[in-house]
């Protein structure tokens, strides 16, 4: 990774692009810019055959000028320096600052490069590669731009060893809120590669990253906790606080689907009525003449019995399936002995 440090000191973590790709991206813009220039040339000198000496001179010039150097500068700038070439390689041109280029590091990079590629056939930008410690050419170096790899194969994932069970919970009233952004960072590099790192030289390192956790806690290392263990049971807390603000936040703020199902209502003439109970939204009322509300609207077949509602020890004929699986239905045939009071499905008794 490369050093490249912005205004605000922040460190990125750019890759530089290397000789052996740069000279792939750049033999295929210049075989497409040479192709294109070939055909327009064909074409002028074929428009322009009325023309005099001077006239097609001063063509042939102008076309070399705007379609060899002009149209590598209108590329870079319109795409931000990804060339077809550097595309094709996974490369993109940037600014010293990480930042995309605009027309003026386009325009210098482009004029220099008519010196240095093309009129020294590239030895001057080879050269000049592999002499910069980035792989900067000439025209980068004059124009304050870095070509950087976009597509860098993806690494490893790593994870944070746990800690010690002797330490789970023993850092709960810990104050972490001035344990800078940085200092975090380290100490997860640290625990993910201590096991890659010289026995002598990860102690003084988680010594040292110790130190300096503890520092900013406010509260010193425990006696007799190595310096590891520590940094990984501190970790382990910051991340299950972490983890129980986002479920809190999750518990204020539910998602609610834009349109949500309707409520499924079971008939009685379009098959069998499920083993379990079926909510419905229907309100219990009786007719004018005091006759049973139907099966789908009765209190049993939602699951719980309304307060005041009327004892179901009596059902009418065409209820009796319903009215038998009703936990607060009496045993009306049986001699009259109650099973006590009448009980939901969902295991709360209803007020008497």
């Amino acid at each position: 990774m490369s050093g490249v440090v912005t205004g605000d000191a922040v460190v990125l973590g750019l890759r530089p692009a290397r000789l052996p790709s740069r000279a792939l991206a750049l033999v295929i813009d210049l075989a497409l810019v040479w192709a294109a220039y070939l055909l327009i040339s064909v074409g002028l000198a074929m428009a322009t055959a009325s023309l005099d000496e001077a006239a097609g001179t001063a063509v042939s010039i102008a076309s070399f000028v705007l379609v060899v150097v002009g149209a590598p500068i209108a590329v870079e700038t319109l795409s931000h320096g990804r060339s077809l070439g550097k595309l094709a390689c996974g490369l993109r041109v940037v600014r010293d600052d990480g930042g995309p280029i605009r027309f003026r590091h386009a325009l210098v990079r482009g004029a220099i490069g008519v010196v240095e590629i093309l009129m020294t056939f590239g030895a001057i930008a080879c050269i000049a590669s592999l002499v910069s410690a980035r792989g900067r050419r000439v025209g980068d170096v004059f124009a304050g731009t870095l070509v950087v790899r976009e597509r860098v194969p993806a690494a490893r994932s790593v994870y944070v060893p746990p800690p010690p069970p002797w330490l789970l919970g023993r850092f709960t009233e810990l104050d972490l809120s001035g344990v800078p952004d940085d200092l975090w960072l380290a100490v997860r590099q640290y625990l993910t590669r201590m096991n890659q790192l010289d026995p002598e030289v990860g102690r003084s390192l988680a010594e040292r990253l110790a130190v300096e956790l503890a520092a900013c806690t406010g509260t010193p290392v425990p006696a007799g906790v190595p310096a590891g263990a520590f940094l990984a049971a501190v970790v382990n807390e910051r991340q299950t606080r972490d983890t129980r603000r986002a479920h809190a936040a999750a518990a204020r703020n539910p998602v609610v689907p834009v349109n949500p199902p309707a409520p499924h209502t079971h008939r009685a003439d379009v098959g069998p009525r499920p083993a379990g109970p079926v909510p419905t939204a229907h309100t219990v009322t009786g007719t004018a003449h005091g006759d049973a509300a139907p099966a789908d609207s009765a209190p049993a077949s939602a699951g719980f019995v309304l307060p005041g509602a009327p004892s179901a020890s009596a059902p009418a004929a065409g209820t009796a399936p319903a009215a038998a699986s009703s936990p607060g239905a009496a045993g009306g045939d049986s001699g009259g002995q109650g099973a006590g009071p009448a009980q939901a499905a969902t295991g709360f008794a209803p007020p008497a």
